[in-house]
């Protein structure tokens, strides 16, 4: 569930699927949530509302935003996770403990209900069947992809290739044992609704289903190629950013996560990362105008590198302190 002829010329970092699914946009976990029972063949059971393993040391980075009357927390996350990775982190649970409320990037990453219309919305395209834009060795490779996960070429015919290869990108995901109901944002979730907390979102499903959706179709494309390319290897990467992520590493996360996406495509960049970030950074304004305590956590790619929500709100004068 990433966003994104060859990564290689277009979005090298999207085309790493793994990553741009884990830390890029929440849909993943949602769309992992409703992946069918033959993605999960080989991967451990779902653990729903797993225990988080405590991290070695201080764990993944948090930052916080006060003034005299109101604190907010930052915390950056991987929407997907196996279950024994260890995040957990005293400094994270007194912080929102603390809060009166917590916000994710969607309120709803579980709801299996707000997905699928907007699935049959904005992912089919039966006037432009996908084997109409792919080549006969693409497609080739696409049936071979697909019949790994039960499915074939021909049952994606009538899917957008945004859809596609978000939806090839989760399998190996699934199969390396990473779990949506191991990611930050649904235990999490867990917590405030046991401790009665408020959770809201920074933007709806919709919205970045229509982002993906977006997408310029040579981009789609590239993303669905690139898909293909690495489904045998689509968690490398990923693995090497969850141990960036867990530790706290966000220089690390900005190199894996962040700056080849800039540099290889600006229209993905832009769409995933900058114009979210500006428009968080717009909300967390709002909510430091108010008073109390908030925790937000969103994917770890939009609080490292140089247009991060810290880095916006710093330019505007807003001082976010590192924990």
């Amino acid at each position: 569930m990433t966003l994104i002829s060859r990564l290689k010329t277009t979005t090298v970092s999207m085309g790493r699927t793994a990553v741009g699914v884990a830390l890029g946009i929440s849909l993943a976990a949602a769309l992992l949530a409703g992946a069918p029972r033959a993605f999960a063949q080989d991967a451990a059971p779902a653990h729903a509302h797993a225990a988080i393993v405590q991290a070695a040391g201080a764990g993944p980075a948090l930052w916080s935003i006060s003034d005299a009357d109101s604190t907010i927390y930052l915390f950056g996350t991987v929407h997907v996770l196996r279950p024994e990775t260890p995040w957990g982190s005293a400094m994270v649970d007194a912080a929102f403990d603390a809060s009166q409320n917590v916000i994710f990037e969607i309120s709803n990453p579980d709801d299996q209900s707000a997905l699928m219309p907007l699935i049959q919305q904005y992912g089919l395209s039966p006037q432009t069947p996908l084997s109409s834009l792919l080549t006969a060795e693409e497609l080739a490779h696409l049936d071979v992809a697909a019949r790994s996960i039960g499915g074939s070429a021909a049952q994606f015919d009538p899917l957008r290739p945004w859809l596609v290869a978000l939806s090839l990108s989760v399998a190996p995901l699934v199969k390396a044992g990473y779990d949506p109901a191991s990611g930050v944002e649904l235990i999490l979730k867990h917590r405030a609704e046991e401790a009665g907390k408020p959770v809201t979102g920074m933007e709806t499903i919709d919205r970045q289903v229509e982002i993906l959706a977006g997408l310029s179709q040579d981009t789609q494309l590239a993303f669905l190629r690139s898909t293909l390319e690495d489904f045998d290897e689509a968690t490398t990467e990923l693995d090497a950013l969850v141990d960036a992520w867990a530790t706290g590493d966000v220089e690390a996360i900005d190199r894996i996560g962040v700056a080849e996406m800039k540099a290889e495509s600006q229209e993905v960049y832009d769409a995933l990362l900058v114009r979210r970030n500006t428009a968080w950074a717009d909300q967390i304004q709002t909510l430091l105008a108010g008073a109390g305590t908030t925790f937000i956590a969103v994917g770890s790619a939009h609080l490292a590198g140089d247009d991060s929500v810290q880095e916006i709100l710093e330019a505007r004068g807003v001082e976010v302190a590192r924990r």
